[in-house]
């Protein structure tokens, strides 16, 4: 009877530890969620609370028992790393801390379940408030359009520069750029890239939902850099002027992606033409010197793209930019026939052995 009564606690105390993986593991800056404080904060993983997806997985919205709101990210694939190895990548993201980073506050680690939950951030992204339903966007002015791209630039440098050891973030884009109730941008998803093999990163889905973020020498031989990364936020300092989306091949008088209809602009001496009709009024000027930086960032050979410290000096301060140097920028799209092709690629091997329709990797 006594054994019996012995084997039943055995049970009891199992399923009430539900930090058991998390035990004996040090995670200094962070709260160690349960699963089921979780499922409480979001209606159970409600579709009501859903308000993102991305490549690693789905994001909801989650209000805990004290009344924060946070946002819970359900990690949709599954580590090649044991729970020691995850939790200390975990515990490194959590130190990394800049007012233009999203914030880490705790993480979830049980049975199958990896959870990141992170600041809540009232304004959604910057592709929302871009490229979302004009009814439910609020109005980016130039001033806010200025910050976004500052701030932006300004977390980039430090991961980049600030950093031991650096950090490269792979998948600048619109919708990894958080908006605070100020507007202040937030650079999302910066450490999950440390988390998981290269099999699973942005550049293994489908490659149209992407591709124009994408550095050229990226794309097509896999060579990941810090100057990838200038690339894409070149790409989206022009989505920000222009309030159109770079993955769409439709700009211009032909099926031309966002890049290579700005350059086409600038050769023709109409870059004004990019400009957001939605932005009523604005600085000519500055609104120029701020294309011109985004040709200097995506520039088609990597080592004549600047590093991010140099990019927010030339956005900030009264810098004449020396448009000798600038060369074509390099860009990669795919003819449908070729999207087709490639929708299934599972790694960037796969997606590097089509031949793209129109590639400018060295300046013409």
């Amino acid at each position: 009877m006594s054994c019996s009564c012995f084997s039943f606690s055995r049970v009891q105390k199992k399923e009430t530890s539900p930090h058991k993986e998390l035990e004996g593991y040090s995670l200094d800056n962070i709260r160690k969620f349960s699963y089921k404080e979780l499922q409480v904060a979001t209606y159970n993983f409600d579709r009501s609370t859903k308000i993102g997806r991305g490549g690693f997985g789905i994001v909801y919205k989650g209000i805990l028992k004290d009344g924060t709101q946070v946002a819970v990210k359900t990690l949709s694939v599954e580590s090649k790393q044991g729970v020691r190895e995850f939790l200390t990548e975990i515990n490194t993201i959590s130190n990394v801390r800049h007012r233009n980073l999203v914030e880490l506050i705790g993480c979830c680690v049980e049975g199958a379940h990896r959870i990141l939950v992170y600041e809540f951030l009232e304004n959604n992204s910057l592709d929302h408030a871009l490229l979302g339903r004009k009814t439910y966007t609020p109005e980016l002015d130039w001033k806010r359009r200025c910050e976004i791209c500052i701030g932006t630039a300004r977390g980039l440098a430090y991961l980049h520069e600030e950093l031991e050891p650096h950090i490269v973030h792979r998948d600048i884009k619109a919708s990894n750029i958080l908006l605070d109730k100020d507007f202040s941008p937030k650079i999302g998803d910066f450490g999950l890239a440390k988390l998981f093999p290269d099999s699973i990163t942005h550049i293994s889905t489908k490659l149209a939902g992407t591709t124009g973020y994408l550095a050229p020498e990226y794309v097509l031989g896999g060579q990941l850099t810090l100057k990838a990364d200038v690339y894409s936020f070149g790409v989206l300092v022009l989505e920000t002027i222009s309030g159109r989306s770079s993955s769409i091949s439709s700009w211009g008088r032909m099926q031309k992606v966002l890049l290579e209809w700005a350059w086409e602009l600038y050769e023709e001496g109409k870059l004004l033409e990019l400009v957001d009709p939605d932005l009523k009024a604005y600085p000519e000027e500055e609104v120029l010197k701020y294309i011109k930086v985004a040709f200097f960032c995506t520039q088609a050979t990597a080592n004549r793209r600047p590093m991010m410290s140099q990019v927010v000096d030339m956005l900030s301060r009264n810098i004449k930019l020396n448009e000798k140097e600038l060369t074509p920028p390099g860009f990669f799209q795919d003819s449908n026939e070729n999207k087709k092709n490639v929708s299934d690629a599972s790694t960037s091997r796969q997606i590097s052995s089509f031949p793209p329709t129109i590639t400018q990797v060295t300046p013409r």
